[in-house]
Parts: C-alpha cells; structure tokens; sequence
C-alpha cells in the first residue's frame, strides 16, 4: 500500500476489508493491510476522513520489537498502536476486529510519557482498549536481553542494530574488573541489566518514576536476576543477590547508599540538565557517565 496517497483512493468501494482481507498463506497479514483495516474502522467512526492515508492513521509498536530489515508480516496481539484522535468507542472495536492489535493507547508521540524530574508533572497516555505491554528484544556485546513495558508508562524508543547507549556502557565498564554500577535514571532497567549481563558485581538501579522502578524490578525477573518486591512504592523497593531497585530523586541516593561504586550511569530525557543529577552521586563514584 502506498503510505502518502489516501486509503479511499488505493481500495475498491465494495471491498470488504476484515479480518481476513489480504491474508497470506502463512496466516498473517502485511503491517500495510492491518493499519488499512485499522483506519477503515476509525472512519467508520468518524475519526478520520476519505483523504487520510496509512502514514497519519496511528504509531504502530510491535511486539516483541527488535530491528527488522522489512515490513512485518503480523500475528495475533502483536501490535500496540498510539493515535492522538482515537477515542474508546473505536479503540474497543479495533481491538476486537483486528486481531493482530493487542492495545490502542490515546497519545501523541511527540509527547515524553514518565517523569522528567522532580520538578516536572509525569505525563502518561491513556489506555483505552486490550493491553499496551509491550517488549523489546535488545542486542547487547554481552547477549540479548528482554525488555517489557507498558507503553502508557513508560517512554517509547525503538530497538536499534546496536545501540549507542551500551556501547557507551562497554567503554565505561571495560576500565574495571567487575565494577559496582549506580544506574542512577534506569527507566525500565536496559542499562543496569545489560551491565549485569556484561559481568558487573553489583547494580544499583533507581528512577524517581515508580512505573519505572517496579518495572525494572520485572524485567530483572524476566532476564533471570531474581528479586523480592515490596509493597513501597519510595526508597528501597526490590532486593536480589546483588541488585537493588530504589525509586527517589537522584539528589537524595547520597543520603541513603552508604557504598561506593566505579561508574554511575545517567540517562536523562531529552533537554533535561544534568548538572544537580551530577552534583549529587559525586562522592558515590569513581565516574559518571553521561548516555
């Protein structure tokens, strides 16, 4: 399908588009025809007119998500999608008639979901129909790990051949035998996982954002580093054998941590200073290191 010319104008008027339409022999569908089922729904409904096209319809995010070399062929409750225009009258029919589709978020992409800092308001979208966890499948030097989420909660980035970040953590780890790591923003734990998989003796992970921190607690779990979860929701809120999982503001970790450690990782949003985030773990470290 073409993504730029208008649905209306690529499909003949007594089509009938469902389920089924443009099947392949394998049993799934192209990602083109399940967003042209998608978008028939929403102007069924009224959300968008006869001129829209496949590329303003919604965000698809595919799950497991990893780096592909062509467009997908899906299959059942693969496919979260985000569109800012969706309400949940449409949300609830797209997730009971296109069967690929797992959740429909209300959001719009150009929007960061969590915590930015302390002084911020978190922001997340709205789950309106099915379910929005969704996992990455990320390649590390150290081997692949699995990294789930529920997209409502926590910010969107899509999986990469090899990524900056952890090549960035390499560089920094391979300075040490066996370094103890603060991951002192973790989000959903990606770093400090792959710093465990990498052969660090000891990680610390904390984000301010609880949906992060507990959702680091899980991946934990998911990558075989088992923990105990406590019902806090601040301060200390998972153990395992030689990772631990705070939710607090940066600027606090100092008073509590009464251990040293060789690299403290930061990983901040976009346009987020770091300078007091650098202030406060000084005295923890060895090194910061900005990703």
């Amino acid at each position: 399908m073409k993504k730029f010319k208008p649905l209306s104008e690529q499909l003949d008027p007594d089509q009938k588009i469902d389920e089924n339409w443009k099947k392949c022999v394998c049993g799934r569908r192209h990602l083109d025809a399940v967003i042209s089922h998608i978008l028939t729904i929403m102007q069924d409904e009224g959300i968008k007119n006869e001129n829209s096209t496949l590329r303003d319809t919604c965000v698809p995010l595919i799950t497991p998500a990893y780096p592909l070399q062509t467009v997908p062929y899906l299959s059942q409750d693969s496919l979260v999608i985000l569109s800012p225009a969706v309400n949940r009258k449409c949300a609830e029919r797209i997730v009971k008639e296109v069967p690929e589709v797992k959740g429909v978020l209300k959001g719009d992409i150009k929007e960061t979901v969590g915590m930015k800092d302390s002084k911020s308001h978190p922001h997340i979208y709205k789950l309106l129909a099915g379910c929005d966890m969704r996992c990455d499948l990320v390649q590390t030097p150290f081997g692949p790990i699995l990294i789930h989420k529920h997209q409502a909660e926590i910010h969107i980035e899509f999986p990469k051949p090899v990524s900056p970040k952890i090549t960035l953590l390499k560089r920094a780890m391979e300075k040490y035998e066996d370094p103890k790591i603060l991951d002192c923003t973790c989000g959903p734990g990606t770093l400090g996982i792959a710093a465990l998989k990498g052969g660090a003796k000891r990680v610390v992970f904390n984000d301010l954002w609880y949906p992060a921190a507990h959702t680091t607690a899980l991946n934990l779990e998911v990558n075989e580093y088992p923990l105990e979860l406590s019902s806090k929701k601040q301060g200390l809120i998972a153990r395992g054998e030689s990772w631990d999982v705070y939710c607090m503001d940066v600027r606090e970790l100092g008073c509590v941590l009464k251990e040293k450690f060789d690299i403290c990782l930061i990983d901040t949003f976009p346009g987020v200073s770091t300078e007091e985030f650098m202030k406060s773990i000084t005295d923890l470290c060895k090194e910061v290191v900005i990703i």
